[in-house]
Order: C-alpha cells, then structure tokens, then sequence
C-alpha cells in the first residue's frame, strides 16, 4: 500500500464509504486477467444495483423493532434490507442527495482517475451519488450497461412485473432478474453474465466518475435518486503493484504468487465495491492467468479451467449463490500443487528440506498427469474442455460438478473407526430460515448427512510432505468432528492453501478456502505421533469453527470482531478434542491447559496495550449504527498495534467459558446449534446472541446475569473481569500443568517455557539440557517461539541460529521477537534483528514491516 499521505493522522478509523442505505450492490460479474510481469491485475466489474427504501440504521432496543425495519408494502431479505421495487423519485429525497453531492465533493482530495474538475463539478447540484468503497486502483472507465439486447430476448423475464417495466424497461428488467428465486439461479447466473458482456449505453449521457483516497464516486447528469440512477454499470480498472489488498511475492520454491492477504482495507484494492458488511452479494468471476498456475478462489464448485484462444493463459470460473459481504471475496493465483496421500517419485526429487532454495520439479499440467499428482488444473478433465467456446464455456454445465470428483479427498471415517460424539442435544432437525432466498445447505437432507465435505490441500513443492502428514491427514477428521459440533457444513467444498512465509498470521478462513501459515504444519519427527500435530489440527479447527461464525453468521459491526474470533477460539478446542477423540477427563484436562496459556497471554497484552484496543464493544450503545447515508468507521482498525492484538480472541473466548459455566458446557454447545439454525445467512450484533441465550436460559437473569451486566463485565470496559482473574488460580493447579516436567503435550512445553520465562536467571548449561532434553528447535512453532524469547532473554548465543531461523521462515509469529531483540541493547542480538530484517523485508506482509521498521531502524 501506498504510504497514507492523505489520511487522517490523527485517526486509526477505517473509513466505509460506501452509500449502502441508498443503494445496493446485489450482484458483481468479474472480469480480471493476471499480470506477472506488471504485477497488476486488469479488467472490469460490472455492478447490478438495486436502490433502497426504508433500510434502517439503528442497533436493536429492548422495546423497538428489529435492525432494519421497512415500510409497508416492502418484503425483507435476511439482511433487513428492504426489497420493495420504487421506480420513482421522491421530492423529499432531493434535498438529502444533493447534500451527499456536496460532501462527496468536499471528501475528493484525490483527483487521479478523474475526469476533468469541470465536468464532474457540473454533475454536482442535486445530481445522486453512488459511492463505492475504493483505493490504489486505477480506473479508466464507467460506464452504463445498455441490457437490451439481452432483456429482448428473454421477455418473460422483463415482463414478470409488468408494473414497474413501463417506467424504465432496463430497471426493470435488473430488478427482476435480481428478484429471480432461488431455484432459477442457473439461469439467474447466465443472464447476469450475457448482461455483464453487453455493450455501453449509446444514448448520449455519459456517467461521471471521480476518485478519492478512499472511494469511487459515481454520477450521471441530471438523475437525482438511486431509483432513476442506472441498475447496470461497467467499471474498467487497474490494480497497482503497491495496492494493500493483494499480496505480490514468490513461493517457498521460489515462484511468483499473488493472493488476497486479508488486509485491513479488505478488498477495496482489488475492485471497487461496497464494504459494509451489510451490502451482501453474489458474484461470479472469470480470472485469466499463465497456464502453468492454478486459480484458486471462494466459489461453489471446482471450476475446469478452458483455454484462452492463442494465448498462454488459462480462464477459470468461480461463483457463489450465498449472498455475503464483498470482504469474503478471496483469491490466489500460484504454482501451487495439489497434495495427494502419496507423493509421486518424480516428485520427490524437487522436496527440500530447505524451502528458500528453488524445487525442481515444474509445475506444468502434463507431467503431474503422468506421475499421477492431481495438480489444480484438472489432469484428466483438461483434454474434455479444449476447445470449448470462451463465451458459452463450462460454467453452467450441469455435468461440471463431477468432472474433477478424483481431484477431491472423499475420506471413509467409518474406514479409519474414527467415531463421533452426537452434540445434538436439544436440536430438532427442522430448519426455518431466515435469511433472503438463496439455495440453502442447511435445507439439504444430504448435506446434513455430510460430514466430510470434498476437500483438496495446495502447496509449495517444498513443502508437500509436512502438508501431507499434517493437515491432509488431519482435515478430514477436523470435518467431521466440526459436523458432529455445530451440524451442516455451511460450504459444499473446502480448498486448503499452504501460503507464502510472508503470510502475517496463522490462518485465514474465507468461503470455500481456508489459507494456512506453514509454522503450523507437522512439526514432529518421525515416531513422533500426534504430538506433532497438535497446532495444525488445532488452527484447522479454529478456521474451520469460521465457516459458521465469521462467514454464514457475520458481525454487522466489524467492530464487533469477537463475534467471529471469539467463538472461532472457543469451539476450537471443542472440535479438535473431538477429532482426537479425547474421554472428558482428557477433554476438560486439555481444555484448563489451553485455558491458562490463554489467560497468561491476554494478561500480558492487557498490561502492554492501550486501553482502547481492550475493549469488545468499542461503539458500545451506538454498535451498528450508520450514518444516513449507510457510510460509517471501523474504530482502530488501521492501527498497525491492532492487527498484532488477541483481545477479541482471547477475551471472546473467556466470555463463552463464562457463559458456558453458568448453563453447563453440553446445554451451550447444544445452544450454539440453535443460534446457527436461526441466524445462518445473517448479520448478529452481540446483542442477538446473548438475548437468545438469556431467553433460552431464563434461569441467568433469575441469577443477576442480565444483557447490560454482561455489557459492563465483558464488553464495554477494557481489563480483565473478575471472574476471569478468580478462574485462573483453578487452572494454574491443573493436572497437565503440574506434569509438565514429564513426557510432555506441545502446550504443556509451552507452559513449561512460559514458566521459565519468569526466570530472572538460567544457566547455559541448563538452556543446553532444555533444548537437548526436548528437541526444542524441531518442536511446532509456538513451543519455537517460546525457547527464542528465553534465548533472547538469556543471551544464549549458541541457538541465535534458532533465532535467525524462527523470524525468517515463521513470519506470521515473529513480529515482537524483534522488539526483545532490540530492547536488550546488546550489539549482537541488534545486528541479529537487523539482518533477519533484510532477509525477509522484501516478501514481509506491509503491516507487519511498518512495525518491524519502526523497532529495528
């Protein structure tokens, strides 16, 4: 990302732009092509907009409606957006549009990818705005899409509300085409991309477009309202190599890759949409990339990819028929390769133990086909589709679903006598919905007999033997352990990518694909068993536990993170006692262990950070709330501090054990499959969570535990509550704990170093016996962490190698190891961090870098 010249800096607020309680972007078609050389992607995005009506902005009371509340004559979509079809403006709505005009104006400070001054100014009196969340990109064009000559062909579609086309035959037509239900969502999907290829409207009236630091502003002259502004725009761009919403580098074999990073600005950088997550979507996109790459992105089915004429590239196709925020939008483009449970002998010869070095294996679809290494692009699929016509392609096809069947993992649990504990508990098997019309898996009667969805793991040459042994042997498990949890799985299909060492975190969890950091692959020698295994069973778990709270259940208020992280960590532990079928003794011993690092940690933070950061609810009262315009903040969220900060997990997680100890663990497990019947498909704020479990648990109030004592406990004050300090003396006399000088779990060695931690002094000779006595270097990367702080610490130069080692190739986890380099003021361990710095400066995720630089230079 470009340094932050315009912003703010007096503020570390996200700014969302974006008009969504004007306007709605209901559906995006994607057009994008990848650049290598440039480092760019190219192409359009065409818009299908629907104007609003009556979209509330008000978080919930105890006594009013509910979030989104609409006039009469409208229908609601699980978003509380109103669906009711005007096609018309209203004379009180002028004076409101004109203002945004005007603060539009005034926001643009940016004119780059501007038309002239003069010709956007003259757009300006009275004339509505669409506003779209966008920065770094470079934008050429917008245009209206003239649908004509696709509405003419299909009648009966534009026709279905004859009340409305004679108004605006165009509009209508979008309208109706968005109104599609559910069941028709092929054909939905094939118009909205013969629409997305018509051409731009010729009648003579062109929109102005102009950009600032952080948004796209759109106007066409004399259209005053959303309802008259057009339904179907063409939006032709640019990414810049510097835009902070993808991540250009080269793999651990040394080959270029780009993919979304999950920066703070989301997706903003990669094409302008709008970012509040109550403008929830579909989307379809079709990415054109160097034959010899796989595309992987969130999409419903496996897509084949076709040729692209003469070229040298390769098309794939991806949708999704789940409306959801255009953040979840996710996509990587590599060399990658497709783990198998057998690694070819050809392909053996290009596994290093050294990934910085460059494999020699290639990548090229051909020679995997004929070592039997299913790769991305599909061995046995790709000679069916040559050939096939570029326009029509194989997106729609109804047989395209089985063609890649052998490239999927299809694991037999009853095979591997892996049995699974029924957390049913209280749950009926009827399913209501809530949400908007979309195809439901939690309506499928065979989705909620999968326990194990189809799955496929992607890496790095280098790294495909750890891959293998830990997380395709492991996912599987994970799956239905997570099954067996929480219920249906909210996605058909799961894709799993080993990223670059740049990543900044451990995992990221997005629709259809999980990313995963490769400090937490097997970290175990051989004969090790599953000890090994510990932290990537454990992340796959936390991520997995994201499919469905953070994606098919989602914060309203990103401020509100511990929605989504919180519950992920809780549910965590559950899912992977389970996958490892543990008794409840071993269960519950497990559960305390992981329950006092958590509390050391959290502690520790609480007492090195700003008490703003500490806080779950920071909008408290006003949590949900928008301007009237849709457009609001995220607090804190460009802090660089925040994006390193566990509050939300951590303190998320103690608040459910709180909550769990009050209505017992198996009646909340049991709870949490009621709120997911309830609200999958939806937006939550804290508040429908915990007045659900009040009401189930009547006996909570009875007992003094009401919403605003939670609020003041938990949420709306930073520290730590009290229970949460008289809990912890419990689990520092656990029986895992007190064993840790025995053969030991990895988070029982992790206990043990953190205890060491405290240490004012240690020998040489002892750091000598702890690393020798356990193997500390070939441990898994948390119990890795430790022993470099308490070399650091110590000044125990004989494992500085173990140091160098850690911060180059577990980026995700070394950010502060840099600063307990530099605090030391010792020369030695300063010129460490400095050269560390250089070694990975150019591949580093740029949040991370900005923080790192700050302490080292």
């Amino acid at each position: 990302m470009e340094p932050d010249r315009d912003l703010n800096p007096d503020t570390d607020d996200l700014p969302l732009r974006a008009n969504t309680n004007h306007i709605l972007v209901r559906h995006y078609v994607l057009d994008m092509t990848v650049h290598f050389d440039r480092k760019v992607i190219s192409g359009s995005v065409v818009l299908f907009l629907e104007p609003c009506s009556g979209v509330g902005t008000k978080a919930e009371d105890d006594t009013g409606p509910g979030p989104g509340t609409i006039e009469a004559g409208g229908s609601q979509d699980g978003l509380g957006n109103s669906t009711e079809k005007m096609f018309g403006a209203k004379e009180g709505d002028r004076a409101e549009f004109k203002a945004l005009s005007e603060v539009a104006s005034q926001n643009a400070g940016d004119t780059e990818n501007s038309q002239s001054s003069h010709s956007w100014e003259t757009t300006s009196d009275g004339d509505f705005t669409l506003v779209l969340d966008c920065c770094d990109l470079d934008v050429s064009k917008v245009e209206e899409v003239d649908v004509t000559s696709v509405s003419s062909l299909l009648p009966e579609v534009a026709s279905e509300r004859s009340g409305v086309s004679s108004v605006n035959p165009q509009a209508a037509f979008i309208q109706n085409l968005i109104s599609l239900p559910s069941r028709q969502w092929r054909q939905k999907h094939k118009l909205f991309l013969q629409c997305s290829r018509a051409p731009g409207a010729q009648d003579g009236s062109s929109l102005h477009f102009h950009r600032d630091r952080w948004s796209l502003q759109v106007r066409k002259k004399g259209i005053v309202s959303p309802q008259e502004f057009p339904h179907a725009l063409r939006i032709c761009y640019e990414t810049r190599p510097t835009g902070g919403s993808v991540k250009w580098t080269k793999d651990q074999d040394n080959r270029v890759c780009v993919y979304t990073a999950g920066s703070p600005i989301n997706n903003r950088a990669l094409f302008p949409c709008q970012e509040p997550p109550v403008a929830m979507s579909t989307w379809q996109a079709t990415v054109r990339a160097p034959s010899e790459c796989v595309v992987l992105m969130s999409g419903e089915e496996q897509t084949v990819p076709i040729e692209d004429g003469d070229t040298r590239f390769l098309i794939w196709n991806y949708y999704v028929t789940m409306p959801m925020p255009a953040s979840t939008f996710t996509l990587a483009v590599g060399h990658w390769q497709q783990v198998t449970a057998e690694i070819p002998p050809a392909l053996e010869k290009g596994v290093r133990t050294d990934c910085g070095k460059r494999a020699k294996v290639r990548a090229g679809p051909g020679k995997w086909a004929e070592t039997e290494l299913v790769s991305g692009l599909g061995s046995s699929a790709s000679d069916e589709v040559k050939g096939s016509p570029h326009q029509t392609g194989r997106y729609f096809s109804g047989d395209q679903t089985t063609r890649l069947d052998s490239a999927f993992s299809y694991s037999s649990l009853e095979d591997e006598g892996l049995s699974v504990t029924d957390y049913s508990g209280m749950v009926d098997d009827g399913i209501s919905c809530s949400h908007g019309d979309y195809p439901c898996r939690f309506t499928e009667r065979s989705a909620g007999s999968q326990r194990v969805i189809p799955h496929r793991v992607f890496g790095p040459v280098c790294l495909l033997p750890k891959a293998q042994t830990g997380v395709l042997n492991l996912l599987p498990r994970c799956l239905a352990a997570a099954h067996a949890v929480l219920g249906v799985h909210p996605f058909p299909r799961l894709d799993v990518l080993i990223v670059p060492a740049g990543f900044s975190s451990l995992g990221m969890a997005s629709p259809h694909i999980i990313f995963l950091s490769q400090s937490v692959l097997y970290a175990g020698s051989p004969g090790s068993g599953e000890n090994g295994l510990s932290l990537c069973g454990s992340r796959m778990c936390h991520e997995i536990a994201h499919s469905w709270f953070g994606l098919v259940i989602g914060a309203r208020d990103w401020t509100e993170e511990w929605i989504s992280e919180g519950f992920a960590t809780y549910l965590e532990d559950i899912i992977w006692a389970q996958a490892q079928q543990l008794s409840l003794q071993e269960t519950a011993g497990q559960s305390d262990l992981k329950a006092l690092l958590r509390w050391r940690r959290l502690s520790d933070e609480l007492q090195n950070s700003e008490e703003a950061l500490q806080i779950l609810r920071p909008n408290m009262e006003n949590t949900g709330q928008a301007s009237e315009s849709g457009s609001s903040t995220v607090k804190h969220a460009l802090n660089p501090d925040k994006a390193f900060m566990q509050v939300h997990y951590l303190k998320g997680y103690f608040l459910l054990r709180f909550l769990a100890s009050q209505v017992g663990e198996q009646q909340f497990i049991d709870f949490f499959r009621l709120f997911v019947k309830k609200y999958h498909g939806q937006l939550v704020l804290s508040q429908d969570f915990l007045r659900m479990l009040l009401t189930t648990f009547p006996d909570m109030e009875r007992k003094g535990l009401t919403l605003s004592a939670i609020y003041a406990d938990w949420l709306d004050q930073p520290g730590i509550p009290k229970w949460l300090y008289e809990r912890s003396t419990v689990w520092s006399q656990a029986r895992l704990v007190e064993e840790v000088k025995a053969e030991v779990t990895s988070e029982q060695l992790v206990m043990l170093l953190e205890l060491l931690l405290e240490e004012e002094e240690l020998s040489t000779a002892t750091l000598h016996a702890l690393q020798k006595t356990y193997n500390l270097q070939s441990q898994d990367a948390e119990v890795r962490h430790r022993w470099c702080e308490l070399v650091v610490k110590h000044a125990y130069t004989q494992a500085y190698g173990d140091v160098e080692h850690f911060l180059v190739h577990d980026q995700a986890m070394g950010v502060y190891l840099y600063g307990e380099l530099m605090v030391q003021e010792d020369p030695e361990q300063q010129a460490l961090a400095s050269r560390c710095l250089s070694l990975v400066q150019e591949e580093m995720d740029q949040s991370a870098r900005r923080v790192v630089e700050e302490m080292v230079l």
